[in-house]
């Protein structure tokens, strides 16, 4: 019995896998989306994180994760996929390549520099990335970490529960209660710690109201 049950498993693991996904996008962030019922991670690609910032020409840092992911959601929310299955990764979300209307989303992605080529998996989308650098489209108009490197750093700090509430509430070590935004100076490097009071706001006259008062830069 035993034997027959481990034969039916070695059969059907395949046909899963190659499950093709289809159906309507729902954006949750830019390189993982739902396509109909099915979790997919995007094949060969490597988009930020949502907690992670990029600094601008200016030396001003700036959420670049949820940047790219409205970007994503604002192009493809809604719109219907075809999916070529390529494997299940250890987080059982299908990783695929993926068409809309025809187009490679993975590639456009890499070449308008919203994402990178994920070179450790695939080198499909190695030239898209190198011409988007070269002509600084998207990230790359901006001092930006792969999102590999810094999912690695042991600064990134922990991402924001609430996509819509990205405020930083900071507490300085005189004790003093100061808020960041945004494309602030100092919002990059700041980290919350919600066990020493830090917390996230929605918005600056939240923040007010709590107590905390706006960073000077």
């Amino acid at each position: 019995m035993l034997r027959i049950c481990a034969a039916f498993v070695l059969v059907c693991l395949p046909l899963m896998v190659s499950a093709n996904p289809q159906g309507v996008i729902r954006v949750i962030d830019a390189d993982t989306w739902d396509v109909g019922d099915t979790r997919v991670r995007l094949h060969g690609i490597d988009a930020p994180e949502l907690a992670q910032t990029c600094d601008s020409q200016q030396q001003v840092s700036w959420s670049c994760g949820h940047w790219v992911s409205d970007q994503i959601r604002q192009q493809y929310d809604g719109k219907i996929a075809n999916c070529e299955t390529i494997t299940i990764d250890r987080y059982n979300r299908v990783v695929a390549r993926c068409w809309v209307n025809g187009r490679d989303i993975g590639r456009d992605m890499v070449a308008d520099g919203l994402a990178f080529a994920y070179r450790k998996y695939s080198m499909d989308y190695d030239l898209d990335e190198k011409g988007a650098a070269i002509n600084n489209r998207g990230l790359h108009a901006h001092y930006v970490m792969s999102p590999a490197q810094f999912r690695a750093s042991p600064a990134k700090g922990k991402p924001a529960p609430d996509r819509d509430c990205i405020i930083k509430g900071n507490i300085s070590s005189n004790g003093e209660r100061i808020f960041h935004v945004p494309g602030q100076s100092f919002y990059g490097r700041t980290r919350i710690n919600e066990n020493k009071g830090e917390r996230w706001f929605c918005t600056p006259k939240q923040a007010t109201n709590a107590g905390w008062r706006p960073a000077q830069k």
